[in-house]
């Protein structure tokens, strides 16, 4: 697995990052989908066991199961081994409060003391000003002082000039965009991705295969491919292709099965 340096900090982190937005399911007798827990924890420790390093969580997904069985899958040792990510969901965040609420509810949830990177989740500019009249600033200084969190960061879903503002508010240790061969013109598009690494920001980048579209384009496409370059797989295109951009610091894999 190859590593790189992650921003400022000494960190070396793996290119390919381990997602838990789409771990495995099962239906349970009444119908309802869980995650398959003994098959999600054994996909994220062979990922580790294979390289990885980087596991990225977030409060509401899988209806709020995801940051648990991250959680379990990081006991046994498996947590000294990894940068730990996981979000404040911005939009349940009503007062200044919530914010120490929320992080405490998560690092229970995951079972840990603290996690590595803290995003404020799914930024838009109006999310992002909201975020700043309940004083996030304030918030991470006082969760960075008592170790609940190593560093900070933000997820973001809107254009390019909303994506420069955010950045240049804060001295944010990681962002983290939607990035691939169709969406580099869009939201914080290649320019924004430039800027941040120029100001020393590692970007991780999410949605590379854009939610598993890339790797089932159309026949035509796919035989173009085939008459480039023998062996490579449209998800491998679409993998290559970003990680072409050194400033990609880590690309996120949302991994539904082991063959993914």
């Amino acid at each position: 697995m190859k590593k790189v340096p992650f921003g400022r900090s000494d960190q070396l982190v793996s290119r390919l990052g381990f997602g838990t937005m789409r771990l495995p399911t099962k239906t349970n007798e009444d119908g309802t989908l869980s995650i398959d827990r003994t098959e999600a924890i054994a996909m994220i420790r062979h990922g580790i066991d294979s390289g990885i390093n980087y596991v990225d969580t977030a409060y509401g997904y899988h209806q709020g199961e995801s940051e648990v069985v991250t959680g379990l899958a990081l006991q046994d040792g498996y947590r000294d081994r990894t940068l730990l990510t996981t979000k404040l969901p911005c939009w349940l965040v009503k007062e200044k409060q919530d914010m120490d609420r929320l992080l405490d509810e998560q690092l229970k949830k995951l079972g840990v003391s603290y996690v590595d990177y803290y995003l404020l989740h799914s930024l838009s500019l109006d999310s992002f000003h909201r975020m700043q009249a309940l004083d996030y600033k304030s918030f991470y200084e006082r969760a960075l002082k008592d170790g609940r969190i190593k560093h900070t960061g933000f997820s973001f879903h809107d254009n390019k000039e909303a994506f420069v503002e955010i950045v240049d508010d804060y001295h944010w240790d990681m962002a983290q965009i939607q990035f691939n061969c169709l969406d580099d013109q869009s939201q914080a598009t290649v320019d924004g991705l430039l800027y941040a690494a120029d100001k020393g920001i590692p970007v991780v980048i999410m949605e590379p295969l854009r939610g598993g579209a890339l790797a089932f384009p159309p026949e035509e496409i796919v035989e173009q491919m085939r008459q480039n370059v023998q062996g490579y797989s449209p998800a491998k295109w679409a993998f290559r292709y970003v990680a072409n951009y050194p400033q990609a610091t880590t690309i996120l894999s949302g991994m539904s099965t082991r063959e993914q």
